[in-house]
C-alpha cells in the first residue's frame, strides 16, 4: 500500500540529510504540517536542535495579507520555531527534490491562543466552563475565519493535495498544558456531554430546533452527576441517549451533526474552488458521527461523497480498526483513499515492530493506504523498523 510520513517543516529545514532519509524509509508521500496548533516537539535528529517550543497555533507560510487584512479573526505567522517565514515552502521544496510527493497537513478547529483572545469563539459547557482551545464551528465567525484557513493552508506551493484535521467540533478531551482533568474517569459517553457546547450560537441553535437551551444545559448536567461520584466508562451513542434521554440526546447530535456536516462540505469546497485540477482532498475522521477532536466525527456515507477519502486512526488492537474501516467501507468508490494511520513512535504508544501485521489487517478490512504518525518524532529504532516494512531492508 502507498505510505505517508507525517513531518513537521522544523524536521526538515535546517536538516540537510532530512528529506533523504524519509525517502529511505520507502514512502512516497509526506504529509507536511502548514497550519498547526501549539506543541512541544522532540527532533532526535535535527543538527541545531532536539526540542521545538510551538508556542501557539500558527501557519507555517506567510499568510495573505490581503485576505486577512481588518479581520479580528486571522491565523498568526509563526515564531522563530518555524525556522524561517516560510518553513513550509522551504520543507516542501526539499522534499520535492528527495522524491517525495508533498501533501499539506492542516489543523483547523483547534486553536487556544484565539480561544484565549476572543473568549466568545469557543465551546461553552453545560456548567458554563469555556473551552479555550475549542473554537465554536456554529460561530458565524469562527466558521468563516475556518474556511478561508483551510483553503490556504492546503493549497500551497508544491503541494499536491491535503488532509483537513479538526474539521469539526472539538471538546474536552485535549492535551492541554500540565492537564489534571483525569482524576475520575469519564468514558466515551461522558466525555461527549462535557463537550456538548452551549454558547449564544448553540443556545439559538437548539431554540430553533425546539428546546429550551437552558433546559437541555440543566438535563447534560442531570445526566452527568453520576459520573462525579463514581466515574463513568459508559460508551457509545446508546449509552449517551440512557443517560440523557432519547428526545434531548436526539436533539443534541441532530444540531451538532448539522452544524459539523456544513462545515465540512464548505470547507471542503472553499478548498476545490482554490485548488488546481487533481488536487487530492482527504479529510482526518471517524466514522461515528457523535465524536469530537482530532478526527472529526463523520457520517461516512455523506463525506465519502464530497472528499477524495478518509484518514481513519488505526493504532490498538483489531476491535480499533473494525470500528474505524468497518462502517467506512461500504461507502467508498473505486478510487476512495482509505488510509489506516498507525502512530509507529513506540514512546508514543505505537508498534513500530508490528506495522506489518497491524497494516495486513487494515488492507484485509478495505484499507488501501498507509499513513505513519510519526517520521520527525521516532527513533533511530522506529524508522528502522518502518523501514524493514516498507522496502524490506
Amino acid at each position: 500500500m502507498k505510505a505517508s510520513a507525517f513531518l513537521y517543516p522544523w524536521d526538515v529545514v535546517g536538516d540537510p540529510a532530512a528529506a533523504a532519509r524519509v525517502a529511505d524509509l520507502g514512502v512516497r508521500q509526506v504529509t507536511l504540517a502548514s497550519a498547526y496548533h501549539s506543541t512541544r516537539a522532540l527532533t532526535p535528529r535535527h543538527p541545531r536542535h532536539r526540542v521545538v517550543t510551538a508556542e501557539y497555533a500558527a501557519v507555517l507560510y506567510p499568510p495573505g495579507e490581503q485576505l486577512w487584512q481588518g479581520r479580528e479573526l486571522r491565523p498568526r505567522p509563526a515564531g522563530a520555531w518555524a525556522e524561517g517565514p516560510d518553513a513550509f515552502g522551504t520543507a516542501a521544496a526539499a522534499l520535492d527534490a528527495a522524491g517525495l510527493d508533498v501533501h499539506t497537513w492542516v489543523v483547523l478547529a483547534h486553536n487556544s491562543r484565539m480561544g484565549e483572545e476572543h473568549p466568545d469563539t469557543t465551546v461553552v459547557n453545560a456548567y458554563g466552563d469555556r473551552y479555550p482551545w475549542a473554537p465554536c464551528i456554529a460561530h458565524p465567525g469562527v466558521r468563516r475565519y475556518l474556511l478561508d484557513l483551510a483553503a490556504e493552508a492546503a493549497v500551497r506551493p508544491g503541494a499536491h493535495g491535503t488532509e483537513l484535521e479538526s474539521l469539526g467540533w472539538y471538546g474536552l478531551a485535549h492535551l492541554h498544558a500540565h492537564d489534571k482533568i483525569g482524576g475520575v474517569p469519564l468514558g466515551d459517553a461522558a466525555q461527549y456531554l462535557m463537550s456538548l457546547c452551549f454558547c449564544a450560537h448553540c443556545r439559538d441553535g437548539y431554540r430553533g430546533l425546539g428546546a429550551d437551551p437552558d433546559r437541555l444545559a440543566a438535563e447534560v448536567r442531570r445526566a452527568l452527576e453520576p459520573a462525579w461520584v463514581r466515574g463513568s466508562t459508559a460508551a457509545g451513542p446508546a449509552a449517551v441517549e440512557e443517560l440523557l434521554g432519547a428526545e434531548p440526546a436526539a436533539l443534541a447530535l441532530n444540531w451538532r451533526t448539522q452544524q459539523a456536516r456544513s462545515l465540512q462540505e464548505q470547507a471542503v469546497a472553499a478548498v476545490r474552488a482554490a485548488a488546481p485540477p487533481g488536487f487530492q482532498v482527504l479529510m482526518h475522521a471517524d466514522p461515528a458521527p457523535y465524536h469530537w477532536g482530532a478526527n472529526a466525527g463523520v457520517e461516512p456515507a455523506h463525506i465519502l461523497g464530497h472528499v477524495d477519502g478518509l484518514v481513519l486512526p488505526c493504532t490498538g488492537g483489531p476491535e480499533v480498526r473494525e470500528a474505524m474501516l468497518g462502517p467506512t467501507v461500504p461507502h467508498a468508490r473505486q478510487d476512495t483513499v482509505l488510509a489506516a494511520n498507525f502512530t509507529v513512535v513506540a514512546g508514543m504508544g505505537g508498534r513500530p515492530a508490528g506495522l506489518a501485521a497491524d497494516a495486513a489487517h487494515a488492507a484485509e478490512l478495505g484499507a488501501n493506504q498507509l499513513r505513519l504518525y510519526h517520521a520527525g518524532l521516532a527513533s533511530d529504532a522506529d524508522l528502522a523498523a518502518v523501514r524493514q516494512v516498507l522496502t524490506g531492508g
